[in-house]
């Protein structure tokens, strides 16, 4: 409905009563459009951002928006901006308009309103993975919300949690790790050896979030990479290794060390390697309780590809080291809990290895690279926590 212009001056002769006395009205706000604003939960946004074409009129005063919570319902006035934009925070409404306003406070014409469907929600990922990294953990997975719709497609949010590995529940705060296009992440600067959950959600262009994801469980841990051991017969001084040492057991090292690089006659180490008169290169466990299992039947790929400790197969016995191959080594750190350490043998050479390398610090957790789940057990008089 108009509204008429007052203060006329009473001498005004009106000429012609089919004449509008303030001119022609503002044209109506042009292609509005909306996007939600995205909290973790889809069925609770934190709001809604409404978006329309700036009118260059110099009659202009204001944007008026209207809205109404259901289809039966009157629209009601929401708001008033001077910007070509609007920010309703809390539950948005199911409906809203806009309309101009000049300076004599006459309406335009309302734009095209715009529903709030949530019918226009994205298909949750299907699966994701994740990988352990040193004080990182990468996640991947499943495309299907953008290879389903990917015109409606914007993007993909990541948010995490701690994680009690004890309980096997994911804690109560949740935080947003952040946004990508693409279906993968590297969540960073995590500390190692604490545990973490992870759920991963689409975005519509319109802000819509689909349901989580699986939730994925992960553990960052320190890493190496190309670390050289040589035969006990070549340089005993550099034949012994140990993944990680917590003290200063015996004056030779500080605390919190990792990757120690050491003399192949000291007790205190995790391995040894030697070389027989065949040239074959071997890696012995040392210390007491810790024992080792070749990882899977053949070659691995990369570090990384060590994923979970397996659960059996562990031996205190020597195993030959072979290039391309991953070994899993349990040790016992003085505590009723397992430690877990990944190796991969790079190269194998006539006098040393060498080899990268991956070491869990939370005790009991056999998380080296991608996966989760948890298992008791183990040889060597080694326990390992679910």
């Amino acid at each position: 409905m108009r509204k008429l212009a007052v203060g006329l001056a009473i001498s005004l002769v009106v000429v012609a009563c089919d004449k509008d006395p303030v001119g022609p009205l503002l044209p109506a706000p042009q292609n509005l459009f909306y996007e939600l604003e995205p909290s973790g939960d889809p069925d609770l946004p934190l709001g809604i951002l409404l978006f329309w074409d700036l009118n260059t009129d110099p009659n202009l005063d204001v944007y008026r928006v209207y809205s109404r919570a259901g289809a039966n319902e009157s629209f009601g006035l929401r708001g008033e901006t001077t910007s070509p934009t609007f920010h309703d925070g809390g539950q948005p409404d199911l409906e809203y308009f806009v309309v101009a306003v000049d300076f004599n406070g006459i309406e335009s014409a309302p734009s095209t309103s715009v529903i709030v469907d949530e019918r226009l929600r994205l298909e949750s990922p299907t699966v994701l993975l994740s990988t352990s990294l040193n004080g990182a953990i990468h996640l991947a997975w499943s495309d299907n919300a953008f290879q389903t719709t990917p015109s409606a497609f914007k993007q993909y949010r990541v948010y995490s949690a701690t994680y009690s590995l004890d309980d096997d529940l994911c804690g109560a705060s949740w935080g947003l790790e952040g946004t990508t296009v693409a279906p993968e992440f590297i969540a960073g600067a995590l500390p190692n050896g604490a545990p973490r959950c992870f759920g991963v959600s689409a975005e519509s262009i319109e802000g819509y979030e689909s349901l989580w994801s699986p939730i994925r469980a992960d553990t960052p841990r320190p890493d190496a990479r190309n670390v050289v051991v040589t035969a006990m017969s070549f340089d005993v001084t550099r034949a012994g290794f140990r993944f990680w040492l917590d003290g200063n057991s015996d004056g030779q090292v500080g605390a919190l060390e990792l990757g120690i690089v050491a003399d192949g006659n000291r007790t205190d180490i995790d391995f040894r390697v030697t070389r027989d008169v065949n040239g074959d290169f071997f890696l012995v466990p040392v210390r007491q309780n810790t024992v080792v299992a070749q990882y899977g039947t053949g070659p691995v790929d990369d570090l990384t590809s060590i994923d979970i400790a397996p659960e059996t197969g562990y031996s205190p016995a020597a195993i030959q080291a072979l290039s391309g191959y991953g070994y899993v080594f349990a040790m016992d750190a003085g505590d009723q809990f397992a430690r877990f350490g990944a190796l991969r043998v790079t190269h194998v050479g006539r006098d040393y290895i060498i080899f990268d390398w991956s070491y869990q610090t939370d005790p009991g957790n056999p998380e080296l690279s991608v996966g989760a789940g948890f298992f008791t057990g183990g040889d060597g008089g080694v326990v390992v926590k679910r």
